[in-house]
């Protein structure tokens, strides 16, 4: 495990997909069924993580759409479709139950910021059983996935922690553009949306499983 030494932490900001979710095998397949549609070679988990990005509309591009074929709304509301009907096949990471116990434990909060649709988030959260461990959840008001600043700085609004007792874990990029934006550390999992490499280029504070996290909490 990498060691660096924070402030005690008193607050959490969850990422969902990607680092509590895993949900990464899940989102390939229904990309690869739309590529297959439109006759575009499919892409590999390991070709995903490196390409997947935010906004989305680039990853998607990446992947190989036109969008001077098509509007982008088309195929990313058709993937959206396909993965939330596939979405209960994706499961919890192994220990997230009890890392989340071990922390409410410490009479740490624990906020969820997504970029998933955000009722659609509390049923997920739900139907996986871990929505009670959470003190506020708060995700995307549509399907597009552009950023979670705006959402994040709500999400924070009612907080009286200062910044310095906050950790945002997350699994990309994103997670540490936005946690850089709200003023708050970031620690990113390298087993969910991109590969550890891309993550290791932005900040040494990459780590390859949710529990060398507690030892950050303090």
């Amino acid at each position: 495990m990498r060691k660096i030494k924070l402030p005690a932490k008193t607050v959490i900001v969850w990422d969902w997909n990607g680092t509590l979710l895993d949900d990464v095998g899940l989102c390939v397949s229904c990309m690869n069924v739309l590529l297959s549609k439109r006759g575009i070679p499919q892409m590999t988990v390991g070709r995903y993580r490196e390409i997947f990005t935010f906004p989305v509309r680039e990853y998607y591009r990446k992947a190989g759409f036109d969008f001077q074929q098509e509007d982008f709304e088309v195929p990313a509301m058709e993937f959206i479709t396909l993965y939330y009907q596939s979405l209960p096949q994706a499961n919890l990471f192994s220990g997230v139950e009890n890392l989340l116990v071990s922390f409410r434990k410490k009479n740490v909060r624990q906020l969820v910021l997504s970029a998933m649709e955000h009722e659609k988030l509390v049923h997920s959260l739900k139907s996986k059983g871990i929505f009670h461990f959470f003190n506020k959840v708060s995700g995307l008001t549509d399907h597009y996935a552009h950023s979670k600043l705006e959402i994040g700085q709500v999400l924070l609004a009612g907080e009286t922690a200062v910044k310095s007792e906050m950790l945002l874990v997350g699994d990309s990029l994103h997670d540490l553009e936005v946690a850089n934006d709200l003023g708050i550390d970031c620690a990113l999992v390298a087993r969910g949306h991109q590969s550890k490499e891309r993550l290791l280029e932005k900040t040494e504070w990459v780590f390859d499983a949710l529990s060398d996290v507690v030892a950050l909490v303090g």
